[in-house]
């Protein structure tokens, strides 16, 4: 029986969470030509390809999407083992927010991530928009959060900018623009930064539009857009799959996201979630 390279995994998955191989060099600090090794080693391993051309980009065979789940956890064991035997063990309690966008995969991923190797932490995590997460923040009623940059929030803790797309059915936004319709817009209830950055997106283009439909969680806004009742403003951060990016509208800014403090005192617990949630949040960052 063959033994799996924990190095060879990494940079595989590296390669896939960030959406590039060349990305995935940059982050390892290692030549593209290493990498494509990397990759080669790991599928003579398998006897298997682990991933295929698609257009411009590479995508996983049904054997990569096998070995990547498994390569997931062997690293966090790994790491989990790593840390336990460096006696990195924390203990506390740790009250999180989250931005409703990364409120599913990145949630799971970061908290599951830090209660294996953390399992004395006690952890609340919350949901919400911005202005209930800063509200909080402001109020001592989280330690941490995830949330989108606006104009009240400080930029020195910005991790990133991760770009807003246009998410829809193009065919049915083809018809109201061919028609010269005004263009239907499915989007939070105001205030919404994302709402407020695709409106002067349009109006500086001179593109008419309409609030079709707005709801106040971000699975009404998925259902909504894949009904084809319009075009809602987001980053691919849990993007349903069935829902395509729209590219022949006016380009979007990208959002910064910020990991904003509730107090500027040094944290150990919260330090070392921090590090998990920003290396996640990278990958979706330019």
């Amino acid at each position: 029986m063959k033994n799996l390279d924990l190095d060879v995994l990494r940079t595989f998955v590296t390669g896939m969470t960030l959406g590039s191989f060349a990305r995935a060099a940059e982050r390892l600090g290692r030549s593209t030509s290493a990498i494509s090794a990397q990759l080669k080693k790991l599928e003579e391993q398998i006897g298997k390809p682990v991933v295929k051309k698609s257009g411009r980009g590479l995508v996983l065979t049904p054997t990569g999407e096998i070995i990547l789940s498994y390569a997931k956890r062997l690293l966090e064991l790994n790491d989990a083992a790593m840390a336990a035997v460096a006696d990195t063990q924390l203990s506390g309690h740790l009250r999180v927010g989250f931005q409703e966008d990364f409120g599913e995969g990145l949630l799971t991923e970061a908290l599951g991530s830090f209660s294996r190797t953390h399992p004395s932490v006690k952890i609340e995590a919350r949901i919400a928009r911005n202005t209930e997460l800063e509200f909080a923040l402001n109020h001592s009623q989280l330690d941490m959060a995830l949330l989108w940059q606006t104009p009240s929030t400080s930029v020195e803790n910005e991790i990133g900018q991760i770009p807003l797309h246009w998410i829809g059915i193009p065919e049915r936004i083809q018809e109201y623009l061919n028609n010269g319709q005004p263009l239907p817009l499915v989007t939070f209830d105001a205030p919404c930064i994302l709402r407020h950055r695709a409106i002067e997106a349009l109006d500086a283009a001179g593109l008419p539009w309409r609030i079709a439909f707005t709801s106040s969680s971000l699975n009404g806004l998925w259902a909504a857009a894949r009904a084809g009742l319009g075009i809602t403003p987001r980053t691919q951060v849990g993007k349903p799959v069935d829902l395509p990016v729209i590219h022949t509208l006016p380009s979007l800014p990208s959002l910064g996201i910020c990991l904003q403090r509730s107090s500027p005192e040094p944290n150990p617990v919260r330090d070392c979630l921090e590090d998990i949630i920003e290396k996640q949040v990278r990958a979706f960052c330019r």
